[in-house]
């Protein structure tokens, strides 16, 4: 893409930013007819001319004309065909500047509000599409914020912050939105009950207070009566005056913050003064205003906040990122930090720009992130990380092997001899299919999942490593910190929320045939032919192998090892071991049992058992890598 585009469209006012493909580029705010930010208002001559921003206002001879439709979109019908006509009428305009060339290789983000869902984004970004505008994407205004801030110099957030639970408040002219965005996954709010809560409300009592003090007090409402178009205009005058005020208080107690507006609905205009102080900046926040059953702006804030606390109880935000021409008022951080006082409140230096700003930042973002992509799959398509993985087999195998093995007699093999002794199983042909049971109940125990955990961390870090040497320098070609895809930094570090699990990759169902090849050589070389090396070590183990000496004499070897097998032992006899020797006995064996699996092991390392563990465990790094990848692309959504 040649150039990307960022469209605000606010329910009061608008935004479009855009910013080149360059590296090091930053996101330009385009003025449209002559304003950066400019009115979301519309208006059609007879003529058929089409006017957007301030002039729409005023047009007096406009046959149709369009304000505050954004906010009417999910519920008025009408309100499609107003969004149309103001888009079409951007577009004209930045085309008729040279801002955007038809036919250039551009696209356009347009913000949304948070809450909408797929089905009401696809019908916004069909007007645009039908509109005439380049491919079109809808990013909700929220997202589009934290972009905003994670790219800006000014804030310098830093990546890690997309790992941590961030609460994004978009106060707009007549919303206000909450999201809680973690790990990628953004979930939108509720605003203490009161959907309709905006800076707009502000501007009416701001209006309000000055129409009340005017002499032209009954003109100026008979004009707003005939053309709703210059309240609009004026309650935008007095937004305008409101920000200014709050941005620096302290100066403006010392000087006088008016503005005179002229309304020019006859011949002779009528001036409306606008005015900031003190007195009315307590009233603008603390009002009662119907429209807010009965309560003040800040009534229903703070209730907003303390309904998003107790929403994301469970991981509470790190960080309030504010954005809106409202966020720079300073008592709405003061209210931020009191309802949540572990939190880091932030806001740009121009948040009303941020949202448009951050637009633009998606469609590079999501450019970058479509080649990283294409990177990664041909990463995951090749043989590197089962060549990897296979290089290092061995060292798994032994590692487990050395962990796995003691506990096993301790836990399995062992009570099940016990069990033996008692009496609980008859015969000692009994005794090999118990103890591959329980072997096997063993080791999905939380316990034993627990043990392997430990050695297969140790072996994946080491894996880790020489995967590095591939994902690193994917990472420095696409500008994105390389640990977002070291395997290693993840299985470190704890306070990461979204990390390899390696009992999860490693789970005992992925490692069956190592397993089952344990339970095979612990049975064989325990048992031995249904538990005579278990029995025959000791002084008893010798009393008990004459007997056995003697069954050799009279029937051989094969038939003997049956007869015994079969045969049942009186309780008494099976005492004369005490319980000390067994476990003397098979501890004892632990070597043998350790040197076996390695035997086995070895020979299967290079065959197609051996190929199929590679195989999953291959794929289960390669889903991890996937996983880590989305970390990356969270700003997208």
């Amino acid at each position: 893409m040649d150039k990307y585009y960022g469209f605000d469209l606010g329910d009061a006012e608008s935004v479009v930013t855009c910013l080149g493909s360059e590296e090091g580029a930053v996101p330009e705010v385009l003025p449209v007819r002559e304003a950066e930010s400019f009115i979301t208002a519309y208006a059609l001559l007879p003529d058929g001319e089409l006017l957007i921003g301030e002039s729409a206002c005023y047009a007096a001879d406009a046959v149709k004309r369009g304000l505050r439709f954004k906010s009417r979109f999910l519920t008025d019908p009408e309100a499609v065909r107003d969004v149309t006509s103001f888009a079409s009428g951007v577009l004209g305009e930045l085309r008729l500047t040279g801002r955007l060339i038809k036919g250039g290789d551009d696209c356009f983000y347009v913000g949304c509000p948070a809450g909408w869902d797929k089905t009401a984004r696809e019908d916004y970004r069909a007007i645009f599409e039908k509109t005439g505008y380049p491919p079109v994407r809808i990013i909700s205004e929220s997202r589009a914020a934290l972009v905003s801030a994670c790219q800006s110099r000014y804030l310098q957030v830093g990546y890690d912050i997309l790992s941590r639970p961030v609460l994004v408040v978009d106060i707009g002219s007549s919303t206000t939105d909450f999201a809680y965005i973690m790990g990628g996954k953004e979930v939108e709010l509720r605003t203490g009950g009161e959907v309709f809560l905006g800076g707009g409300i502000m501007d009416e009592i701001l209006l309000e207070t000055a129409l009340k003090a005017s002499e032209k007090e009954r003109q100026i409402r008979e004009v707003f009566a005939e053309n709703d178009a210059w309240r609009s205009y004026c309650e935008f005058a007095g937004r305008r005056l409101k920000e200014r005020y709050f941005s620096d208080e302290e100066y403006w107690a010392e000087n006088e913050c008016v503005q005179t507006v002229s309304i020019r609905q006859s011949a002779r205009p009528l001036r409306l003064t606008l005015r900031m102080d003190r007195e009315v900046a307590d009233k603008l926040l603390n009002e009662k205003v119907e429209r807010l059953q009965g309560r003040s702006f800040k009534q229903v804030f703070l209730d907003s906040l303390i309904q998003a606390r107790e929403d994301t109880q469970e991981k509470a935000p790190e960080l309030i990122f504010l954005t809106g021409g409202v966020s720079k008022l300073p008592a709405i951080r003061d209210w931020c930090r009191e309802i949540f006082p572990e939190a880091i409140v932030i806001a740009g230096s121009e948040p009303e720009f941020s949202v448009a700003r951050g637009l633009a930042h998606c469609g590079r973002i999501d450019d970058e992130m479509r080649a990283f992509r294409q990177e990664i799959d041909q990463l995951k398509s090749s043989s590197v990380v089962e060549r990897i993985v296979e290089n290092h087999i061995g060292e798994l195998y032994h590692e487990v092997v050395e962990t796995m093995v003691d506990p096993i007699l301790e836990n399995a093999a062992l009570p099940v001899v016990e069990r033996w002794r008692q009496g609980e199983l008859d015969r000692l042909a009994d005794i090999d299919g118990v103890m591959q049971q329980e072997i096997d109940a063993y080791l999905h125990t939380e316990e034993a999942k627990a043990l392997l955990e430990k050695p297969v961390t140790t072996w994946l870090k080491a894996v880790s490593y020489e995967l590095e040497t591939h994902t690193v320098p994917i990472c420095i070609k696409h500008g994105i910190p390389y640990t977002a895809l070291s395997l290693n930094s993840y299985l470190s570090s704890s306070d990461i929320e979204i990390k390899v699990d390696s009992g999860k990759v490693f789970a005992v169902d992925e490692i069956t045939w190592l397993i089952d090849t344990i339970i095979s050589v612990v049975v064989g070389l325990l048992c031995g032919g249904g538990g005579i090396a278990v029995i025959a070590g000791g002084l008893p183990g010798i009393i008990a192998g004459a007997v056995i000496s003697l069954v050799v004499l009279a029937l051989g070897q094969k038939p003997m090892q049956k007869a015994i097998l079969n045969t049942h032992i009186p309780l008494p006899m099976r005492k004369l071991v005490p319980s000390g020797m067994y476990s003397g006995r098979i501890h004892r064996l632990s070597g043998q049992v350790k040197e076996k699996l390695y035997e086995d092991l070895e020979k299967e390392k290079s065959g197609a058992i051996s190929e199929r563990l590679v195989r999953e465990i291959s794929e289960q790094i390669e889903q991890c890598l996937t996983r880590m990848a989305e970390v990356v692309e969270i700003p997208l959504g």
